[in-house]
């Protein structure tokens, strides 16, 4: 598919379908839109008034226009209030057209959408984000695609010429969230840590990174136990992947990204059972995807920021080599932990991978995982968990989400809730009460950072999808991507 930037207004543009938006203010038409309406004879007022069209948020209509219009089909997508408009509605108005388009077998496309905040830049660039990443399809395991019909072949984005550098950075983006996608969508006995190491040494290879994969042996000199003793039931080793991104001369600013790296999490001997939905453990690895994802990015965008990519990746399986309930082990700064759920693992992982990344110097640590049930029950599917004690930090973040059209939340670090943490025998355990499920999690990785400013996001919900929802299919959603992306290019 070709996505291009183009001057042609939608009075002129010529093709198969023509995608318009209006807002929600009763359905008139103004300017061109008028203008296009008695070109193609009243069309888009007939199906405005038999479609009952209001022009809300997510909502979208088609029609055939009469032979001999330059044009084969309107296509008319909802924007919501004007005084609501937010980069994002545009780039969920773009996919909407573009699935609409795809369904009407529309092989080209023209959209004419509103420039947000007069910055042609950002809307071509959300324009061509709602398109690719609505239109992806993963038919990787399948003999014969869903998908066979007519596709999408070309988008002209109208009346946005010159803005070709924006759809590149659209699309750079898009790959790293399309190959999150895939690493969280693909099952366990695909995505392992050995392929998942083999995925970061191809990332660096094609797109100049550093790339290091420390093995059993290098954890064990490192002191790795929290994580290693996760590990130590798998017949699959271990893998510790640290990818750097060095841009040409001094960077602007040191970062690191950290992602919980879990191909499959059984939960140990504390085993999940019958309708714990062992069976979508395979995307425990969210956060690794995410942190892969915007390696893949970042290396094609190439900031003035040196950028870290670093995890721990393992499966949490059940042997006769498993970690106990009641174990203690020690991570690799010298805390020892009672594990009192084998459950609660991807903490044990993150531990050591904290410790390990805030030797690196950095100026700042964020990390992703999917990482607790509670945070699901708090936010919903489809907003992340944001915890930080550092403010600057957390506003960078809170940003950076609002420019992608990811939702984060900020939820509290109340450290009186770590005494739930307290262990008779340990410095700590690795779960509390069930109450505030999520903080007390947060809490515990809190220990593993000293002075680096440090922020976690737990992912658990918006990293996979039950149904189709704007640029996102049912399925694996690539959460995260983006925020992080916008925060690196945010600081360059």
């Amino acid at each position: 598919m070709e996505i291009r930037a183009i001057n042609t207004s939608l009075l002129e543009w010529t093709g198969d379908g023509l995608a318009i938006g209006l807002f929600e203010d009763g359905g008139e038409l103004t300017g061109d839109v008028t203008n296009l309406d008695e070109k193609l004879a009243g069309s888009i007022k007939e199906l405005i008034a038999e479609e009952e069209f209001k022009g809300k948020q997510g909502s979208s209509i088609a029609t055939r226009v009469d032979t001999g219009s330059p044009v084969r089909k309107v296509i008319v997508v909802g924007l919501g209030k004007k005084e609501d408009l937010k980069l994002d509605k545009i780039r969920r108005a773009a996919a909407a057209a573009a699935r609409l388009a795809k369904k009407q077998k529309c092989k080209t496309l023209g959209i004419s959408l509103p420039v947000w905040n007069n910055d042609a830049a950002q809307t071509a660039q959300a324009l061509a984000e709602g398109v690719e990443l609505a239109l992806y399809q993963d038919n990787r395991f399948k003999s014969e695609p869903d998908d066979q019909g007519s596709q999408v072949e070309k988008v002209d984005l109208l009346e946005l010429g010159g803005q070709e550098g924006a759809i590149t950075r659209a699309h750079q983006i898009c790959s790293g969230v399309i190959l999150a996608r895939q690493l969280v969508a693909a099952p366990a006995n695909s995505v392992t840590p050995i392929t998942m190491a083999e995925t970061a040494v191809a990332i660096a290879s094609e797109y100049g990174l550093q790339v290091k994969i420390l093995e059993r042996e290098d954890c064990e000199k490192l002191g790795m136990g929290a994580f290693l003793g996760v590990a130590q039931a798998s017949d699959l080793p271990p893998k510790f992947i640290h990818l750097t991104y060095k841009p040409e001369g001094t960077p602007k600013r040191k970062l690191a990204i950290v992602g919980k790296g879990l191909t499959f999490d059984s939960g140990g001997l504390n085993i999940k059972g019958t309708g714990s939905g062992v069976e979508n453990m395979k995307m425990d690895m969210g956060g690794a995807a995410a942190t892969l994802g915007a390696a893949k990015a970042i290396g094609q965008l190439k900031p003035d920021v040196e950028v870290h990519f670093i995890s721990a990746v393992t499966e949490n399986m059940i042997s006769g080599h498993a970690m106990h309930p009641g174990d203690i082990l020690q991570a690799s700064n010298g805390k020892t932990i009672e594990v009192n759920n084998t459950d609660a693992e991807g903490r044990l992982t993150l531990a050591d991978a904290l410790v390990f990344t805030e030797k690196l110097g950095v100026d700042a640590i964020v990390d992703l995982a999917t990482l607790t049930g509670a945070c699901v029950v708090a936010l919903g599917d489809d907003i992340a968990g944001l915890f930080s004690p550092d403010d600057a930090l957390a506003s960078e973040l809170e940003k950076a989400a609002e420019i992608s059209g990811e939702k984060i939340w900020r939820l509290p670090m109340e450290d009186k809730y770590f005494e739930g943490l307290k262990s008779g025998i340990a410095d700590f355990k690795n779960t509390g009460p069930r109450a505030g499920g999520s903080i007390t999690a947060a809490l515990f990785l809190k220990q593993f950072v000293k002075e680096t400013p440090w922020a976690h996001l737990d992912v658990a919900g918006p990293i996979w999808a039950d149904k189709e929802n704007g640029y996102n299919g049912s399925g694996a959603t690539g959460f995260g991507v983006r925020t992080l992306v916008s925060w690196v290019l945010s600081v360059a």
